[in-house]
């Protein structure tokens, strides 16, 4: 898997070094030599990973990764900060910048390649999110980005079969109003992962009794888990079981002994980004859900219908299929009279009517102005034509006010066709249907007919 990386660093040697590496894996390489121009870079390059230097003159490393996540147009590239500087608080420090990972010098080559296949395939899968995200917005389907969000509220479950270390990470966790729960065997992690949401899984490679990483890759290999950000914490000695927990798809690690202060920070970074990966997926749901509904009835609009249609007449549906074409009379009236807001409401007020009397698994959508078809999988002719009676009969029924005091009538004509065969088209089976509705108008309103089946 290529991608490219942005080399920061203002000694030449080290980045010709990083470059060298990197570049003998197939990975495409830029570098800058400070942190100005790693910020115009990644705007202008969009990297898929930046390796950043700490200890840069005018703009340090901080500064520079924290400028990047504050943008926009950069917040979602992952940055690796590489320095000299081994202290915790300082690799605290890095991460409160909006680091992804903290590297100390002299690199451990074989860790700085697992790190950067793990944060560039996690990368890849945001991109696809994030474009479809930002085609959303751009259509106005969605709101705009939000600021980061507190983790408080959080859900982190922690697997240790060691009542000590849990406890440390649980206390630890709780001090950022993350909620935290707690398993010692795979068999209870992945019971719990089933039932509750979490946002955030902190697995022990330190269990005696079974191997952590199996779970790992159980906890990759499921549906509702796979996305859940995973990280590790290991003993010094475990070097080649983390970069072997990398390869199976975790996101993040921390040695003992803990300390508490970077744990925080690691798990805050790692529940930001599901938060960000879920903010990206909300968006698209409600995008194509705007795409595929109107808006004013909630029903489905016409390009879905044809899909939906089109997908069942291509199925042999047993005891064929039925369409209702809805049409409600006289309603130009009502906007004329009373107001196009007075119409709305009573295109409302017959959409309610028909989601409540018919079928679950029939499907309504809004085919044009004031008219609505109906599909029914699995009814023949007479049951079709007696529900689409007794939806007249409630229209008919039902009240309308469009002004205070005023009361209106709504009628409503209906077509209504069938197809036994699924070698008929839908367009054909909406024309049936159009052409009944229309027969029905003829006939003087307010009736119900049936198409021909030589129509069909």
């Amino acid at each position: 898997m290529t991608a490219r990386i942005l080399i920061v660093d203002d000694m030449p040697a080290n980045t010709r070094l990083l470059e060298a590496k990197l570049s003998a894996e197939y990975y495409q390489v830029a570098t800058a030599q400070d942190g100005f121009e790693a910020i115009r870079l990644a705007h202008a390059w969009q990297p898929d990973l930046i390796l950043l230097d700490v200890m840069m003159p005018e703009m340090d490393g901080y500064e520079t990764c924290r400028r990047l996540k504050d943008d926009a147009a950069t917040i979602h590239i992952p940055v690796v900060m590489v320095t000299a500087l081994g202290e915790p608080s300082e690799r605290l420090r890095g991460l409160e910048a909006g680091a992804d990972d903290f590297l100390t010098k002299p690199v451990e080559y074989d860790t700085l390649l697992a790190r950067v296949r793990s944060l560039v395939r996690l990368k890849r899968l945001l991109d696809e999110w994030r474009l479809r995200g930002e085609t959303a917005r751009a259509l106005g389907l969605t709101a705009e980005e939000l600021s980061p969000p507190s983790v408080a509220g959080a859900r982190a479950l922690v697997v240790d079969d060691w009542d000590l270390g849990a406890q440390t990470v649980q206390d630890a966790l709780s001090r950022e109003g993350i909620l935290t729960g707690r398993a010692s065997s795979e068999a209870e992690a992945l019971a719990l992962t089933a039932a509750i949401p979490f946002d955030l899984v902190v697995l022990s490679l330190s269990m005696t009794a079974e191997d952590p990483l199996r779970l790992a890759s159980r906890l990759r290999a499921t549906d509702g888990t796979q996305d859940i950000p995973l990280l590790l914490i290991a003993e010094p000695e475990q070097k080649d079981r983390i970069l072997r927990g990398f390869d199976l798809g975790a996101n993040d690690w921390l040695l003992r002994p803990i300390d508490e202060n970077e744990l925080r920070a690691r798990a805050r970074n790692q529940i930001r980004r599901k938060f960000y990966q879920d903010r990206l997926r909300a968006d698209l749901g409600t995008a194509l859900e705007m795409a595929l509904t109107d808006p004013l009835t909630g029903f489905y609009n016409q390009r879905y219908l044809m899909r939906h249609l089109r997908g069942l007449m291509a199925t042999a549906q047993t005891g064929g299929i039925a369409v209702m074409m809805v049409d409600v009379d006289h309603f130009k009236i009502v906007n004329d009279r009373y107001g196009h807001p007075a119409g709305d409401r009573a295109l409302k007020a017959v959409a309610d009517t028909l989601r409540g009397r018919t079928r679950v698994f029939d499907s309504i959508a809004r085919y044009g102005g004031e008219e609505f078809v109906v599909v029914m999988p699995g009814a023949g002719p007479q049951d079709a034509m007696a529900a689409a009676e007794r939806l007249r009969v409630a229209i008919e029924a039902m009240p309308f006010s469009p002004e205070p005091g005023v009361k209106h009538p709504l009628t409503i004509s209906i077509g209504v066709a069938f197809s036994s065969s699924h070698n008929h088209s839908a367009e054909l089976l909406l024309q049936a249907a159009d052409q009944a509705m229309y027969q029905a108008k003829r006939a003087g309103r307010n009736r119900v007919e049936l198409a021909a089946q030589s129509a069909v």
